[in-house]
């Protein structure tokens, strides 16, 4: 364990102004999440408590979109809990690993995306950033997951970020065709 004085991005709530991250920041996540993705490991991510399986993705999926084969064939290492509460600037540490685990393909991007999605201009980046992971249908199905978990919990939940989060949604179940 390590004291790590970079505050977290976001403390709390939701993101809504972009923050000020240098190139270098990027790089260094980037690094991060490419190493995390090429360890192996026999355990299973878990989000708000419960693991994550292709069972619970596909569930929470089909809830708001019960049409999209929700098949996930790429799975990965992930931090699992990976948004701006859990990221440090100015130095990029990612913070908050009991989650941590097998996931599938593009769960962090994917995580930190819709987070960032009331600031159309940082979700572009994370997708920019991580678009090998996010294009592939793995990471437009864990987008989605992500989307319908929002969707799903209301407006009222989702604040600020429930209107992106469906027109993002109308374009992932486009490209899912």
């Amino acid at each position: 364990m390590d004291y790590i004085s970079d505050p977290p991005i976001k403390a709390g709530g939701t993101l809504t102004v972009e923050p000020r991250l240098s190139d270098q920041w990027w790089a260094t996540f980037n690094a991060s999440l490419d190493a995390l993705g090429a360890h192996t490991t026999t355990r299973t991510a878990t989000l708000s408590g419960e693991t994550v399986t292709q069972l619970r993705l596909a569930g929470t999926i089909h809830r708001v979109f019960p049409d999209v084969h929700a098949t996930i064939n790429e799975w990965t290492v992930a931090h699992a809990d990976l948004g701006w509460a859990n990221l440090t600037a100015p130095t990029c540490y990612f913070l908050d690993w009991e989650d941590w685990g097998t996931a599938p393909r593009g769960w962090d991007a994917a995580m930190l995306w819709s987070q960032s999605l009331a600031v159309p201009a940082l979700a572009e980046r994370v997708a920019t950033e991580r678009t090998a992971d996010l294009a592939s249908r793995s990471g437009k199905l864990t987008q989605l997951f992500h989307c319908a978990g929002l969707i799903a919990a209301g407006a009222g939940y989702a604040g600020q970020l429930f209107e992106p989060v469906q027109a993002a949604a109308a374009r992932l179940l486009i490209d899912l065709r």
